[in-house]
């Protein structure tokens, strides 16, 4: 297969992989510029990720001041066939929340009701709740051992291998010795 037909595969692969997840690792950071790591359920809608996150919780705040965060989907130590080598995908995203007073929101929230069920009729009512869309603006996939790609352009469709050189290693070791560690 050709690179660039393997790198559009790479891109559908990354594409698919957040779909098995119903939740996100998500990063933000204070206004003291600490990082913030937590998680969040979501939905996904028009290419974006959408979250809806309570005040009590510091991301929120997080989200609100500086409207930016990354989010990270990553297969479970369990699947992976090593640790070293666990699949991830990582979006930079731009976050902005949607009013309750907007179609979006009643459309995402009727999302969230037949994802999640029972449980969001209970907290769609919380009014310090807030409804944020992620959008992806750039990213990183990583497919296994020394298989790492930077996801760009609209979409993010466009596909390139983080380091063209793979790893360094003596002289002694073949790029086949590290993939056959995994």
């Amino acid at each position: 297969m050709q690179d660039t037909q393997k790198l559009q595969a790479v891109g559908t692969e990354a594409n698919a992989f957040h779909r098995q997840f119903q939740s996100l690792q998500l990063a933000t950071t204070s206004d003291q510029g600490w990082p913030e790591a937590s998680y969040a359920t979501f939905v996904e809608h028009e290419q974006r990720f959408y979250i809806y996150v309570s005040e009590l919780a510091a991301h929120c705040a997080n989200l609100q001041h500086h409207g930016r965060c990354s989010v990270m989907f990553i297969e479970s130590e369990q699947a992976a066939s090593h640790p070293f080598a666990r699949k991830r995908l990582v979006l930079q995203c731009q976050a902005q929340e949607v009013p309750r007073d907007e179609a979006t929101f009643v459309l995402v929230m009727d999302q969230f009701h037949a994802k999640f069920g029972k449980f969001m009729e209970v907290i769609a009512k919380l009014t310090d709740f807030h409804l944020y869309a992620l959008t992806p603006l750039e990213g990183s996939y990583v497919a296994g051992f020394a298989k790492a790609y930077r996801l760009t352009g609209q979409d993010l469709s466009e596909v390139a291998h983080r380091n063209e050189q793979g790893h360094r290693a003596p002289d002694s070791a073949s790029q086949a010795d590290l993939d056959a560690l995994v």
